[in-house]
């Protein structure tokens, strides 16, 4: 009997929870879900688009990833300060939706062309910094807190059900239509489209973000978020995991080559963060909020030096490539909402759209960096050498930034 009641009052409790979810946050997951679909379609075939269906060269693709990061990077820094400087996050968050819906035709009309390639790379990833950061700003907006690690949790969850669906969408198309790379970009524009409605019909507009402010802010003064020394210590240990932080394409790639995996079979490599990225995001982010988020995301980094740890070792036994889906996607977890959150605490309102887009960028700018370099290791010495280059590199990084992780809740 009383294991019943127990068993009720645990369910009321994990209903109360989920009912404490803002609308806001269910509105923009559910836009993030549809758009991430879209993207993921892309980005699961884009490694093999290059190398099979276009012939890049190793370099290239590096060339190509440091456009993707540092487009974004930079657009980052607009699109926060101008979700502050008007009052209108949900406005500047549908340009960039929208510039990334563009894109998605943009690739049929690239075809092969370098200069071509680049700017739709670079667009696509303009609209994808545009947005970011007035999205946040409206997560943190919306919710309690001492919730908030919860409620970015539950954002990425939505975010990483739609990075689910993706790939398993363009596997489909591909298995059906072998090589039919214009029809995956064809279907993802318009499921891109149908997000970019969900946030201009569900997310209610706000101009909340200056309460009490006289004016809004200066570009300045959302560049004096830097004086803070708690912000620029979690910026600097966050670029300098960044720069030795592995892309996504290359660690697909090296799966791929590792458990001689068939090509049509790519696209669910990232089928298998997603699903751990899916069941992660919301305990990590209640994780987060309980113990601290600076240690999630030491926690996190250290999840992904053995993720690369078992994709170097995938070519001995494939199940070591299935883990290393699963740290990755555990990485994401406890990374991506969570360094939002604990930001999201030192930042005044009228400039927290400004202060996610400073560190987002900088984080940006240290993948930019290190994709080259992993673009001219990967040319000079080849794709597994390259790899545990960067896995040693980031075990130095996690060693050098340990302290600031470990003290981020207390830093002055």
């Amino acid at each position: 009997m009383t294991y019943s009641i127990d068993t009720a009052s645990l369910r009321e409790l994990r209903g109360q929870r989920w009912r404490a979810v803002p609308p806001t946050v269910v509105a923009l997951g559910i836009t993030s879900m549809l758009t991430d679909v879209a993207s993921e379609m892309v980005t699961a075939i884009l490694p093999l688009y290059f190398m099979f269906a276009l012939q890049l060269s190793p370099l290239q693709m590096g060339l190509l990833d440091a456009v993707y990061q540092g487009a974004a990077a930079v657009a980052r820094l607009a699109g926060g300060w101008w979700a502050d400087r008007w009052q209108r996050p949900k406005r500047v968050a549908a340009a960039g939706y929208g510039l990334s819906v563009a894109c998605k035709l943009g690739w049929l009309a690239a075809g092969a062309s370098w200069p071509a390639l680049s700017a739709v790379m670079a667009a696509d990833r303009i609209g994808k910094g545009i947005r970011t950061a007035p999205r946040d700003a409206m997560i943190a907006q919306a919710s309690d807190p001492q919730r908030v690690g919860f409620s970015f949790g539950v954002h990425r969850a939505f975010d990483s059900a739609g990075a689910l669906m993706g790939p398993l969408l363009a596997f489909a198309l591909l298995a059906a239509l072998p090589e039919g790379y214009d029809v995956v970009f064809v279907v993802s524009f318009f499921i891109a489209l149908a997000g970019l409605a969900a946030l201009w019909l569900l997310v209610p507009s706000s101009r909340v973000l200056h309460a009490g402010a006289a004016a809004p802010p200066s570009f300045a003064q959302a560049l004096g978020l830097l004086q803070q020394r708690r912000l620029r210590r979690a910026i600097v240990a966050a670029t300098t995991l960044g720069v030795a932080t592995v892309a996504d394409p290359f660690f697909y790639l090296l799966l791929q080559r590792s458990t001689a995996l068939p090509v049509a079979w790519f696209p669910l490599l990232f089928l298998g963060t997603a699903l751990s990225y899916l069941a992660l995001a919301v305990p990590a982010g209640r994780l987060a909020d309980r113990i601290g988020r600076g240690k999630v995301i030491l926690l996190g980094h250290a999840l992904l030096l053995a993720a690369c740890v078992c994709a170097l070792a995938a070519s001995q036994h494939r199940a070591f490539g299935a883990l290393a889906l699963g740290l990755l996607g555990a990485y994401y977890a406890c990374t991506d909402g969570v360094l939002m959150a604990a930001v999201s605490a030192w930042l005044p309102p009228a400039l927290r759209a400004s202060g996610f887009a400073i560190i987002t960028t900088c984080t940006g700018l240290a993948r930019l960096v290190g994709s080259l370099l992993f673009g001219v290791l990967w040319h000079a010495v080849g794709l597994q050498t390259a790899v545990a280059v960067f896995a040693a590199a980031l075990l130095v990084a996690l060693l050098a930034t340990a302290r600031t992780w470990l003290r981020l809740e207390s830093l002055e």
